[in-house]
């Protein structure tokens, strides 16, 4: 019996290192939102410091909600679009025989490929030509078709949506629509939602293309909005991390709601991919 017992408590062990290894930076980060900007190039602070309300003051003195509203409407809105795109393409390349499909496939699987850095400029162009530059359209729309999402989803709904019961459902005379509602959708949350919460972070993380198509304030994301917290005088770091702290909240708490999904998601869908 002790020697099952050791390897149970040391792994126990193992496990309670690393969570703290990984608790440790958003702790150190909290605690550095309350200090003044100056005492935080002394050392990392493990203390909470008497600075905290002035570094919020200063956070939501830059109008930061204004910052959270872009930021939720941004990244709520391409994530929607983005599953419900996937899903489409997804089932359809994993549920019906039609011409070009697989060469569909495998020109999704090129795009995912090549780094979105290379086409940088041109995608800056095309959204000024089209008049989307200081709006927050360039942030919603492109990112509403991914290949990753398509993939993703394919391989998932090749395995978890059996063939028989859709024929069965054509036999029935079930519509398409119907078909793809109520009896595809039901096997395809597990992946819908690790699909939407992977796509809600990197949204809401996004940094590289609102820095550059976003020269308004009133229009600045969580992102943005950080790095352009300063006053006339100071870079006040301090206030930043409170930002960050504040940046970091809605995520941590999707996760926690949605972890059990995500983890089924992910591990099922690598499982059938």
């Amino acid at each position: 019996m002790k020697m099952y017992r050791i390897p149970t408590i040391v792994l126990t062990a193992c496990m309670i290192i690393m969570a703290l290894i990984f608790v440790f930076p958003f702790y150190s980060m909290i605690m550095m939102s309350t200090h003044y900007a100056e005492d935080i190039y002394k050392g990392i602070p493990l203390y909470p410091g008497k600075y905290l309300l002035e570094n919020l003051k200063t956070v939501f003195g830059a109008h930061f909600e204004v910052f959270y509203f872009n930021s939720f409407l941004v990244s709520v809105t391409a994530t929607v679009l983005s599953v419900f795109v996937s899903m489409l393409c997804g089932y359809s390349l994993a549920k019906y025989q039609y011409k070009g499909r697989d060469l569909f496939f495998t020109f999704i699987l090129i795009t995912m490929m090549i780094p979105s850095q290379l086409g940088l400029v041109a995608f800056v162009v095309e959204m000024k030509q089209i008049r989307w530059v200081n709006t927050l359209l360039p942030l919603i729309i492109p990112p509403a078709a991914t290949g990753f999402g398509v993939y993703w989803l394919r391989n998932y709904i090749m395995g978890a949506v059996p063939m028989e019961m859709l024929e069965s459902a054509r036999i029935d005379g079930a519509g398409e629509p119907h078909i793809l509602w109520s009896i595809s959708m039901p096997c395809m949350k597990p992946a819908l939602f690790s699909l939407a919460l992977m796509n809600f972070v990197g949204n809401w993380n996004s940094f590289l293309v609102p820095l550059i198509l976003l020269n308004k304030a009133s229009l600045y994301t969580v992102p943005i909005g950080i790095i352009n917290l300063n006053s006339a005088y100071r870079n006040d770091i301090a206030a930043k991390i409170a930002a960050l702290s504040l940046g970091t909240l809605p995520l941590l708490a999707l996760f926690a709601a949605t972890s059990k999904s995500f983890i089924r998601g992910i591990t099922m869908g690598a499982v059938k991919g």
